[in-house]
């Protein structure tokens, strides 16, 4: 095979990769709300995500488009990267950018029943906690003055501030907001020892998603013979590589630690939030989505 076809090869089998990617990591917001749902309630599930999830692929998707579109934003990227002036960003990245978009505000505005027809259930929190509202103070407060920099810089040097240090802002707050959406939920699941309420679905395809996108950012920066080509694009890079860290505590928490418990028509993964069965075969009985020991424990 001619140096002319591995290229080609290589090409399509990025193209192939890009779009699989966008399948799974958007299928993969459709299991919670789905859940969420078939339940009738947002039990389980922490409003920190969804809410964090909206204001990052804010700014994931407002970093992809002006990576794409903006003459202004790619000649400061090609500046910064004579060897790769070409960013590795492509329309699959920013088409998943706007669906997840659509899907986590979805998913957000479940936490108000009324909205959705459900019954209001007590023991639902709405109100995100105070890490999460400093984090998106302090995320909002970093792109503004990184914006002010911009504007009263009158060097038009590369290294110096320019709209590209705006777009890479958005990029790392995204990193950044990905990184904490998760750590809420962890600790629920920890500390109510079960997933029930948490879609291991979403999981599964965000893990394929995520494999598949670092897949497809290695073979584009290959074709240019340029490794920054990956932190030329820090926000793909670093969300698939996060995303994948968190998607195996996630695996270990559901099928190792936690269950998976059988249900009947209940608990984590649908109906009424009712959970039929009584054990789950490891010492624990289920008690309305959780895992309780069978057996007192000492205090």
């Amino acid at each position: 095979m001619s140096a002319t076809d591995l290229k080609l090869f290589a090409r399509v089998l990025s193209d192939i990769s890009g779009w699989l990617y966008f399948a799974l990591w958007s299928l993969s917001f459709y299991p919670q709300p789905l859940l969420n749902h078939r339940r009738r309630t947002t039990t389980g599930l922490t409003p920190d995500f969804p809410l964090l999830n909206v204001f990052g692929f804010t700014c994931y998707t407002l970093a992809t488009a002006a990576l794409l579109y903006s003459p202004a934003i790619r000649k400061q990227y090609a500046a910064r990267h004579p060897s790769a002036p070409e960013p590795t960003v492509r329309f699959n990245d920013l088409a998943f950018g706007v669906h997840a978009w659509v899907l986590c505000a979805i998913t957000f505005s479940q936490f108000w029943p009324s909205l959705w027809g459900w019954k209001p259930v007590k023991d639902v929190t709405r109100r995100p906690n105070a890490i999460t509202l400093t984090i998106l103070s302090a995320s909002l407060l970093a792109i503004v003055l990184v914006t002010f920099l911009v504007l009263t810089e009158t060097n038009d040097h590369p290294n110096q501030w320019a709209w590209l240090d705006v777009i890479y802002t958005l990029g790392y707050t995204k990193l950044l907001l990905t990184i904490f959406k998760y750590t809420p939920q962890v600790h629920s699941n920890f500390r109510r020892r079960s997933t029930a309420g948490w879609s291991i679905h979403q999981v599964l395809l965000d893990f394929g998603g995520g494999v598949l996108s670092m897949l497809q950012l290695v073979i584009d920066s290959a074709l240019q013979a340029d490794w920054s080509g990956l932190t030329g694009n820090p926000a793909k890079f670093g969300l698939a590589n996060i995303s994948l860290g968190f998607d195996v505590i996630f695996l270990v928490q559901h099928y190792v630690l936690y269950g998976p418990v059988e249900r009947g028509q209940g608990g984590g993964e649908g109906g009424d939030g009712r959970d039929l069965s009584k054990r789950d075969g490891v010492g624990f009985e289920v008690v309305d989505g959780e895992r309780r020991p069978l057996l007192p424990t000492s205090r």
